[in-house]
């Protein structure tokens, strides 16, 4: 079968995915019984006035009394899907719903799903404002850098739930886990490698401000976007890419990645050429995440350097960084705790779950659900599997810690 063959079966297999045996990923389903005359009296009219009642007198009493408390939104506005670019809001709705399969399937945490026609971020915020009373947390996607800091900052100031951009810290926080492995198997530290970043988006920036919050040097980073190197003396910055400019007079990604510990590829295809490879420094790490075709290839890298640890965004490949490692147990975590956000400590707690799982024995069912004899921490194992069931409950549990070490969960810790 030809590529073209290929993918259109495949296309043709997720559009009768989608369309049956009825349209869509979601349902809703009772909690409760409505069986009777005495279970209707009790879900509406009389007996809901009760619940109402506690509700206002102390709104934390919607955590006791509704789905409020394992209910999280997924909003977008469809500016920025997959790789698809501004589709608009409601041809987003697919990949909201998706969103919201794996948080059921992984954390069984409910989702709504919410597609906003909004022009300006503005409206979107106000959107999110108005309807968050409904939401344990809310689960931001798909909207395109820089609006995206703008809208996210906001929600987080002006909510007293944890909002998230997954797009920005779900995928720094992947990457965050799969370096420090890669970082100790290489025999290097976070503090004195040299890293360059090539993508200035969402998920570039993000991981820029969490390696640097985890110890990594900030003269040691190197931005990378369509124009070249970002740097102090660029007079096209906004405010975010001024965050991550660096005073230097390398202007080039041949240049950025000559001598260069670790590389970053947030950004397009077949942008890191094999002559930028070999001049990166002694045991390189290439994270190349560009989907579906990466930075460079595996194959191609593995033909320049015998000394790299390598990992990609796809499954094909051995270490997938995957954002379902994260957000599902995450959310998990951060609503179990009734947190107000998600803080550094609670993302850092996260990456050291991540990193420290990939330590431990992998159990059989890993094995069969990849078709594996055998798999153990190295080069070809720096993250966890997605298919690990054990994620929920080393994950969730040290994001939950996390929330009420720092103070942010409302939560009793017996709760």
């Amino acid at each position: 079968m030809s590529k073209q063959d290929a993918d259109h079966a495949i296309n043709q297999a997720a559009l009768e995915y989608h369309a049956k045996p009825v349209p869509g990923k979601l349902a809703v389903t009772l909690t409760k019984p409505a069986e009777t005359q005495n279970d209707l009296a009790l879900a509406y009219t009389p007996g809901v006035a009760e619940p109402v009642r506690r509700i206002a007198d102390n709104p934390e009493d919607a955590y006791l009394y509704t789905g409020k408390g394992n209910l999280v939104a997924v909003i977008t506005d469809g500016t920025a899907v997959l790789g698809l670019g501004n589709t608009g809001a409601l041809a987003g709705k697919p990949v909201m719903e998706g969103k919201a399969l794996l948080f059921k399937h992984f954390a069984d945490i409910d989702v709504f799903d919410i597609e906003v026609d909004a022009e300006h971020p503005q409206e979107f915020i106000e959107t999110v404002m108005r309807i968050a009373p409904t939401f344990g947390g809310i689960n931001l996607e798909d909207i395109a850098a820089p609006h995206c800091f703008e809208i996210e900052q906001a929600l987080i100031e002006q909510l007293d739930i944890p909002v998230f951009h997954d797009d920005q810290h779900g995928t720094a926080i992947i990457i965050a886990a799969g370096l420090l492995n890669a970082l100790e198997l290489q025999g290097k530290t976070l503090e004195d490698a040299r890293i360059v970043v090539i993508g200035a988006g969402a998920a570039g920036i993000a991981s820029i401000r969490l390696l640097c919050s985890m110890g990594a040097h900030r003269d040691n980073i190197l931005a990378i976007d369509r124009e070249g190197v970002i740097h102090t003396g660029r007079q096209d910055l906004n405010p975010y890419k001024w965050g991550v400019a660096a005073d230097t007079d390398r202007r080039t990604l041949a240049e950025a990645m000559d001598g260069a510990d670790i590389v970053i590829g947030v950004s397009g295809p077949g942008l890191i050429t094999p002559e930028m490879l070999a001049s990166m420094a002694p045991k390189p790490i290439v994270f190349a995440l560009s989907n579906p075709v990466p930075e460079i290839r595996p194959e191609i890298a593995a033909g320049v350097r015998d000394d790299l640890i390598m990992a990609t965004g796809r499954s094909d490949y051995p270490n997938q960084v995957n954002n379902v490692l994260g957000f599902p147990f995450i959310f998990r975590g951060a609503l179990d705790a009734r947190a107000c956000c998600i803080n550094d400590a609670m993302q850092i707690a996260a990456v050291n779950a991540l990193k420290d799982l990939t330590h431990e024995a992998v159990p059989q069912q890993v094995l069969d659900a990849y078709g594996l004899e055998s798999l153990h921490f190295g080069p070809d194992y720096i993250i966890p599997k997605p298919l690990d069931e054990r994620l929920k409950e080393h994950v969730a549990p040290a994001v939950m810690q996390a929330a009420i070490d720092s103070g942010v969960a409302k939560a009793d810790i017996g709760d």
